[in-house]
């Protein structure tokens, strides 16, 4: 792993936790949700005690990526919307440049982190070693065109949700695996009957095999 990765965490003001990059077998991009920090992603890495991976985390502006709900008309989250996305999209582009392959990179992300993780994804397909979309899903109103560019094939991918999230209404974590698959990804989705706007312990276990890959 090339050490130019250490110039991708500075320029991106990113927070660290699991392995030196020179030494890490792969890299996590852990994107928060709203109101929250870079910095209460980072205890995932010692959740998922694989200590050859390094896990980055970027801080939203604020604490928040964009302003309205994921489902709002577009124009409304503008142009927090297209900064969050052009950013992410940037720092995953960086990683990349850095000399880590797209199937050792993977990318987390919880409630509006998570729409956000769908969204770029969605619009920037790679292989990716892994994607975990918890509590969230693709980014727009109902009815928002998904005539996405581009291949998942071999990315994994795993959606995680309640069956009542008040924020993330079920058909849209539908509407995303089933985007997901057509794009060719392996994916696995998990609808947890009257859990609550959080991560569970079953999340936990597919990360941790998700991630596992990325690790070996």
């Amino acid at each position: 792993m090339s050490d130019t990765i250490d110039g991708v965490i500075e320029r991106h003001a990113l927070s660290r936790a699991g392995a030196p990059p020179l030494r890490a077998r792969g890299v996590v991009l852990l994107i928060h949700g709203r109101g929250a920090t870079a910095d209460s992603m980072l205890p995932l890495a010692g959740v998922m005690a694989m200590p050859d991976l390094c896990y980055l985390a970027p801080q939203a502006e604020g604490h928040t990526w964009y302003p309205q709900s994921f489902m709002a008309p577009t124009t409304a989250n503008e142009p927090w919307l297209t900064r969050a996305l052009g950013r992410v999209a940037a720092i995953i582009a960086d990683i990349l440049a850095s000399g880590i392959e797209p199937g050792r990179l993977a990318i987390i992300g919880f409630s509006q982190g998570a729409c956000l993780t769908s969204e770029t994804v969605l619009r920037n397909p790679r292989p990716y070693g892994f994607i975990g979309v918890l509590s969230g899903g693709a980014i727009g109103p109902p009815g928002t065109p998904r005539d996405y560019q581009g291949s998942l094939a071999g990315a994994s991918i795993f959606l995680g949700c309640s069956d009542h999230d008040p924020h993330i209404p079920l058909a849209r974590v539908k509407e995303t695996t089933q985007v997901f698959i057509r794009m060719g990804a392996k994916v696995s989705e998990r609808i947890y009957p009257g859990a609550s706007h959080g991560i569970n312990d079953d999340e936990i276990t597919h990360l941790r095999a998700g991630l596992a890959a990325l690790a070996t």
